[in-house]
């Protein structure tokens, strides 16, 4: 078991993902075994190991919290408030390939709010972290504030399922509209990591349909996202978890605007 001196939930966070990270990084580029779940999504042995760690470490500091991971489910006592999201490895299928572009993501909700959260990057040595206020990038020990920045024009679009709001809303048509092309530069990476970007500047935006309350891939990185400042909301300019659901996470109103337009023009095919 490992013991970590982790005092504030957003340190026991931050050290959380890091354990996770490390099992990612040290089983990165070994064979491993795949165990299939539905519709052709799978865990890997480096997924199951990871989470293992991860609760090992938040239970040993908050015996009292349930949890809930990716591959394990939800544990620990009923009707507490205090509730751990864990995923393990977002980007399963980019590992499974000796693809890096990989993220471990550690939330915790108390009552309704995310209140302290982690996104790792096992290859990039880094831990986006918040505590509910605060938004920051430790590297090295050091913390750096988040600043969303709109420059960079690339915008993030999931193109995995699940699509609940088909045929009305597709994120992947956002691609072949023309305005969208002249605007921004799109991008598909396939992990959360990707929605932290957002809330460090590397991504103008991010957009993804789904009914994401409790999700353990995108908790954190909504949290890291709005502690930064950044514009959350669902993909029709919606309250977050309200309505048709979906996420449009942008770096300023601006940018948020056009994607919220763009995704209102589209029709049923």
């Amino acid at each position: 078991m490992l013991i970590v001196n982790a005092g504030t939930d957003a340190e026991l966070a931050v050290a959380a993902a890091q354990a996770g990270a490390a099992v990612v990084r040290d089983m990165y580029g070994a064979s491993l075994t795949r165990f299939e779940k539905s519709a052709g999504d799978f865990a890997t042995v480096a997924d199951l190991e990871a989470e293992k760690v991860i609760l090992d470490v938040i239970r040993t500091a908050r015996p009292d919290d349930a949890v809930t991971g990716e591959e394990s489910g939800r544990t620990g006592a009923e009707g507490t408030e205090r509730m751990w999201l864990v995923d393990p490895l977002c980007g399963t299928l980019n590992y499974a390939v000796r693809n890096m572009l990989v993220a471990v993501n550690v939330a915790l909700r108390v009552g309704t709010d995310i209140t302290a959260a982690a996104s790792a990057d096992p290859f990039a040595g880094e831990v986006f972290w918040t505590d509910g206020e605060r938004a920051c990038v430790r590297r090295d020990g050091v913390d750096e504030e988040l600043r969303p920045s709109r420059e960079s024009r690339l915008v993030d679009v999931n193109l995995d399922p699940p699509f609940p709001n088909e045929p009305g809303f597709r994120a992947a048509r956002l691609l072949t509209d023309t305005a969208f092309a002249q605007r921004f530069r799109p991008r598909v990476v396939s992990t959360t990591l990707a929605v932290a970007w957002v809330a460090v500047g590397r991504r103008a935006a991010y957009v993804t349909d789904g009914h994401l309350r409790d999700s353990v891939h995108f908790a954190s990185g909504i949290a890291l996202c709005q502690a930064a400042g950044c514009v959350v909301t669902g993909i029709h300019g919606q309250p977050l978890h309200t309505g048709a659901g979906g996420l449009v996470v942008a770096a300023d109103q601006e940018t948020h605007a056009a994607l919220i337009q763009m995704a209102g023009n589209q029709v049923p095919l």
